[in-house]
């Protein structure tokens, strides 16, 4: 055998397949329909990598997420074994061919249903990818995480030129449900529109080891946090359950933004803009921030929404909030700003779905408005229901800001892990398709032309070259006009 496996990144792809021949390495190549354990992680994996070579914009999409050339051969492979690693077999194997060479590779741990990703088969792969100059590691499964640059096990120290990505089964199905819907980001050619939608509905069918399934339920320790607060117990950062609990309102944070954008079909961004890219940053921070006031919260960014909804559980009220900034018009008198808003609110969707259906709690029942006054140094809030009555109070006064706030009361479901994720993935469609899909920020209107009429007794000024007389001209008479005087003569 003339080649041997050293670096796989920068190696000629024909020496690839010489080593695939000679047996060097034990791989399977990946199929959109396999014959091998129906519903299995192998099934799984192949119908995954194979998608990628059949719809170009899913590829592009898992690509660029992984960091990986959208452009070049695309070559995927299951069940890998690799040189002298015979008792680690690699799930899947992307390369990147360009030019004949490999320029980018990813190899990938995969588990579908309850499965979770162990620790030591992590770490073998990261060694795999040292050893073989592998620049991506990516693990796919049903855990979910805040970024795909973090990982279910937690911070793992990763030797220089190798990265390690994480994306969730729900994160996957949603990238390809978006690329389904009829926008400008779908599927331009019409054949893997079809495979796509095959695909979505394997992934969607509890048989594949994904299903619909979601974020279900908080960890143990969000129950125990709940109750410390209730009893007014000391919090400690080094508190597992308190651990448990950020990292439990992370993982629901992000569900909730792939469940949204599912009915979008658009992606949904989640989390707080500096600490992206950050997780233990961002942990660290809410845990900070959940000893000094017991709550957590979140942002979600749609795009050409009237702004970020910004999310808040309280563990002392047990009231979960939702809310949405709204600029009002600054050329009204405070009635005038609160008929615009309740215009706003009160939109026809809104009446007619109310008439319809008929709900037992209207949702603007759970509506608040939130006003920050000029030189004011806290908002203040009032119910919905009470605007009429709030505006000779605040008459005269300057809005600096407004919001519209959607309230609801968890009370004892709070504290249950598996009930609190079904009441906040019900509130949030709830909140946005009823009230925040039809708002509009308040701009100000462009200046428009005077309409009177300019006087002015300034002389004639003559066009360039015309001369113009001494005197005035006297209009010459009519022959009927010259007629009348000669006669009166």
């Amino acid at each position: 055998m003339a080649t041997r496996l050293k670096k796989l990144v920068g190696m000629n792809k024909r020496d690839f397949d010489e080593l695939v021949r000679d047996n060097e390495i034990g791989l399977r190549s990946a199929r959109l329909i396999p014959l091998i354990n129906p519903g299995k992680e192998e099934a799984l994996t192949s119908i995954f990598l194979s998608t990628l070579t059949l719809v170009d914009e899913f590829r592009k999409d898992i690509l660029g997420v992984v960091g990986m050339p959208k452009g070049g051969q695309l070559f995927v492979y299951t069940e890998v074994v690799f040189p002298e690693q015979k008792d680690s077999r690699v799930d899947g194997l992307i390369l990147v061919v360009s030019g004949g060479k490999i320029k980018s590779a990813a190899i990938l741990e995969m588990k579908n249903g309850a499965d979770g990703l162990k620790r030591e088969q992590v770490d073998r792969y990261i060694k795999i990818a040292h050893t073989f100059d592998i620049p991506k590691i990516v693990t796919i499964s049903n855990e979910f995480v805040s970024e795909p640059t973090q990982s279910p096990l937690g911070t793992k120290r990763i030797p220089k030129g190798v990265e390690l990505y994480h994306l969730s089964w729900q994160f996957i199905r949603t990238l390809a449900r978006i690329r389904l819907f009829d926008n400008d980001t779908n599927i331009e050619d019409a054949d893997q529109v079809r495979i796509m939608e095959e695909v979505v509905a394997y992934l969607e069918n509890e048989k594949s080891g994904v299903g619909k399934r979601g974020f279900s339920q908080m960890k143990p320790g969000w129950k125990v946090i709940s109750e410390k607060v209730a009893s007014r117990a000391t919090l400690r950062r080094t508190d597992s359950d308190l651990l448990e609990t950020i990292e439990s309102w992370l993982q629901e944070e992000r569900d909730m933004a792939l469940k949204l954008s599912c009915q979008l079909g658009g992606l949904v961004q989640s989390g707080v803009r500096k600490y992206r890219g950050d997780i233990q940053a961002r942990i660290d921070n809410d845990l900070n921030e959940f000893l000094k006031e017991p709550v957590v919260s979140s942002t979600l960014s749609v795009q050409a929404a009237v702004s970020d909804i910004s999310i808040r559980a309280d563990f002392q009220t047990k009231t979960v909030e939702m809310s949405v900034d709204i600029a009002i018009p600054q050329d009204k008198t405070i009635k005038g700003q609160f008929g615009w808003i309740r215009g706003q609110v009160e939109n026809k969707f809104l009446k007619k779905k109310l008439i319809e259906e008929r709900p037992e709690v209207s949702i603007l029942d759970e509506l608040y408005i939130e006003l920050l006054f000029k030189h004011a140094r806290k908002p203040e809030r009032f119910s919905y229901r009470e605007m009429e009555d709030q505006v000779s109070e605040y008459k005269g006064r300057e809005i600096k800001k407004a919001s519209i706030v959607h309230v609801k009361i968890f009370g004892r479901h709070f504290a249950a892990p598996k009930k609190f994720v079904e009441m906040i993935e019900v509130m949030l469609p709830r909140f946005y398709g009823e009230i925040v899909q039809y708002l509009k920020n308040w701009t100000k209107p462009a200046p428009q032309i005077s309409e009177k009429k300019s006087v002015s007794n300034a002389p004639v000024i003559a066009d360039p070259g015309q001369k113009l007389s001494a005197a005035p001209q006297e209009s010459p008479l009519s022959a009927s006009a010259f007629s009348a005087l000669s006669s009166r003569g």
